[in-house]
This record gives structure tokens, C-alpha cells and sequence, in this order.
């Protein structure tokens, strides 16, 4: 299964949880840019996500692709925040929720990247089921 979704990437991530201390106990909860990114990238995931979730060990591609300014080419390697494995969470918890797959524990390989682009800007996904490995 392939797909892609055009729209400005997210750069708010996972790992920017916030922290508040509720009657002694910490209570962890999302700032609202990560809010506003999980509701976009799941608005944009719903329409793409399979008649039922996916079973086994999955590979997940993914590539990222930012809208460049003027000091940077096209295709050119995005090497600033966010990182990808931030970013990746971030889609994988999105994917989850959205029935992809029962969970994301079910990724045992992933090939990410990002780069600047002219056009268009947005998130190619590609999602493969691997088979089970026969003999050593």
C-alpha cells in the first residue's frame, strides 16, 4: 500500500509532551501545536487506512518532504529539526489510531527520509507486509 499526502509537514512532534502536576500526581498531556499536528496528519491519514488493520511485521517507508526556501535546492537534504524519528512517532501513534494497524510495535523496519521540495510538499507513505522467514 502507497500513498501520499499533500500538505505542509508537521514540524511539532511527540516529543514536545507537556508535564503538570495534578493532586501530587503528574499528569502528561499535549501543547496545542502537537494537538493541531496529530489532528491534521490524522484528518489526512483517515481516507488512506485499509478496510482492516494490517496483521504481521510491516515495513514502513517514509519521506518527508518540506516546502523549501530561497537558501535551499530541491530534493536537497533536510538535516535540521525536526528529527526523523521524532517525526515518525509522531505518524506511527496518527497511523495507529486511524486503523492501520493494531500497533505500531508491528513496524520492524523503517527507511525515512526528508528533504526540501519546490513541490510538492507533503508525506509519501509506502507500508509493505513482510513475510515470515522460513529455516535460520
Amino acid at each position: 500500500m502507497e500513498f501520499f499526502i499533500a500538505m505542509r509537514p508537521p514540524t511539532a512532534t511527540a516529543q514536545e509532551k507537556q508535564v503538570r502536576v495534578v493532586h501530587g500526581k503528574p499528569l502528561f498531556y499535549d501543547p496545542a501545536p502537537v494537538k493541531e499536528a496529530k489532528d491534521l496528519l490524522t484528518a489526512h491519514l483517515a481516507g488512506h487506512r485499509p478496510d482492516k488493520p494490517l496483521t504481521g511485521a510491516l515495513q514502513l517507508r517514509t519521506l518527508w518532504l518540506f516546502p523549501k526556501g530561497r537558501s535551499h535546492k530541491n530534493g536537497e537534504w533536510r538535516i535540521t529539526k525536526p528529527d526523523t524519528d521524532n517525526l515518525q512517532k509522531l505518524l506511527k501513534d496518527c497511523m495507529t489510531r486511524c486503523g492501520f494497524w493494531n500497533d505500531d510495535a508491528q513496524v520492524v523496519r523503517e527507511i525515512v527520509e526528508k528533504r526540501w521540495s519546490d513541490d510538492p510538499t507533503g508525506i509519501y507513505i509506502e507500508i509493505e507486509e513482510l513475510e515470515v522467514p522460513h529455516g535460520k
